[in-house]
């Protein structure tokens, strides 16, 4: 296996409120979030050191538009500390000793990301969920100048449906966006 040395892989938003769907009405459906699991972790192995971690947690407080947001969603208007934020336990496992960047908005690409990946150019992204927070981070960070590759059989997304739709929005931000797969990445 071998990644090229100047690319950082970005993991979105493994998450237990994105996995756990006995509890949780934000989990990828029928348990599409574990059909990442084995993808995500040899990217990650693959990576070694050059992984960054993000986790969603609500603002707090919410503001602005978020407020009517979490009118639909108060149960999850929760402390950034409240466990339904924690990764996921595999992903947690992998996470130690890299960094984690937690963010109140869905698009996790700024400065504090940006750092926390020593300013690499080129990133790939897996995670979740691939119509909310991976394409608003793949399309933040294309617009910060950075080549992104989205490993789809790595992120999982609201329904099978809108996994796909995103991917294909994304495809049409070619080349600074390049949908791609696991197999491929790792060679």
């Amino acid at each position: 296996m071998s990644v090229p040395n100047d690319e950082w892989l970005v993991v979105i938003d493994r998450q237990k409120v994105f996995a756990e769907s006995d509890w949780s009405d934000w989990a990828c459906p029928n348990g599409s979030f574990h059909t990442t699991d084995a993808a995500f972790s040899a990217l990650a192995k693959a990576y070694g050191d050059r992984v960054a971690y993000t986790r969603y947690v609500a603002p707090t407080p919410a503001l602005n538009a978020w407020v009517d947001y979490f009118k639909d969603w108060p149960q999850f208007l929760v402390p950034p500390d409240d466990p339904m934020y924690d990764l996921t336990a595999d992903t947690a496992a992998l996470a130690v000793g890299h960094p984690v960047v937690s963010k109140d908005t869905f698009g996790k690409w700024g400065d504090e990301l940006a750092q926390a990946i020593d300013g690499a150019k080129r990133i790939a992204l897996c995670g979740v969920a691939t119509d909310c927070c991976v394409i608003t981070t793949a399309l933040a960070a294309a617009d910060a100048g950075v080549a992104v590759r989205v490993v789809a059989d790595a992120c999982a997304g609201s329904s099978p449906e809108n996994h796909q739709r995103a991917l294909d929005t994304m495809a049409l931000f070619t080349p600074l966006i390049t949908i791609t797969d696991s197999a491929t990445v790792l060679g």
